[in-house]
Order: C-alpha cells, then sequence, then structure tokens
C-alpha cells in the first residue's frame, strides 16, 4: 500500500485506514466519526499521527501508511508500510506487558511505560505492508 489518500477512511470490516508518508508537507482531518468517536489524522513523509476523542492512539516517525487498524483492550493490529525503517508508538495500557508479531513473527515482549506508551521499530520497504499483532499478556 503506498498511501491512504483520503488520510482517514472507515473500512467495510470495522478497520480504520490512515496516513500518507508520500505527501510532502503537514496535512491533516480531524472531525472524523467512526463507532462513536471522533478521530484526528496528521500526516506527511516525517509523521503520522492519529488521536481518538484528543487522545493519542498512534504515531511514527518517519510517516507510515496504516491499514485495517483495529484496537482492543487485548488486542491492536494493522498493517504498516512506509518508504523507509520507521518507529511508532502506541498509546496501551500503563505498565503493562505485550507479546509483539511482525509479519506473525514473536519479535519479543514489550513493557509500556507509566504513560502506557509502546514503541516498536520496524523495518519497511516501498509497496510492501508489514502485519503488525500486539497481544496483552
Amino acid at each position: 500500500m503506498a498511501a491512504v489518500k483520503e488520510l482517514l477512511r472507515a473500512e467495510a470490516d470495522g478497520t480504520l485506514s490512515f496516513g500518507d508518508y508520500t505527501l510532502g508537507g503537514k496535512t491533516k482531518l480531524d472531525g472524523f466519526e467512526f463507532q462513536g468517536n471522533v478521530y484526528k489524522v496528521k500526516t506527511f513523509s516525517e509523521i503520522t499521527k492519529l488521536e481518538r476523542n484528543g487522545m493519542f492512539v498512534y504515531e511514527s516517525v518517519p510517516g507510515t501508511a496504516v491499514e485495517n487498524f483495529k484496537a482492543s483492550e487485548k488486542e491492536v493490529s494493522f498493517g504498516v508500510s512506509g518508504d523507509k525503517d520507521a518507529q511508532f508508538t502506541l498509546e496501551l495500557e500503563a505498565d503493562s506487558q505485550y507479546v509483539v508479531y511482525m509479519d506473525d513473527v514473536n519479535v519479543g515482549d514489550i513493557s509500556t511505560n507509566l504513560s502506557g506508551k509502546l514503541s516498536v521499530s520496524a523495518e519497511l520497504v516501498p509497496d510492501r505492508n508489514v502485519t503488525v499483532r500486539i497481544i496483552k499478556k
């Protein structure tokens, strides 16, 4: 996936897709309503950030495109692509343990900090989607 040209869209399967790392300048979409929540996305080549109801959800540096983002209490899953390696940060439950899978390979257990942030680096190449699953232990 190259980018989400709409910046943020609801998919038929009840997930969200967002982000356009091909943009040269900051672009944002605010006030996107989905399943009773209001979302905001900021995206361009240097960063992609998603907020739900004014709260942090996802951020990547540099910018990425995210497909089929789905989050529950126990699991977060999505596909991510970009034109170079990226680090993404998610807001999860504070001071908790998670198992991270990339393309169905266990890349290890990661703990969130006291603010609930979990950061993971991903090796990305153009036109290739990496499937990410983060499961609470």
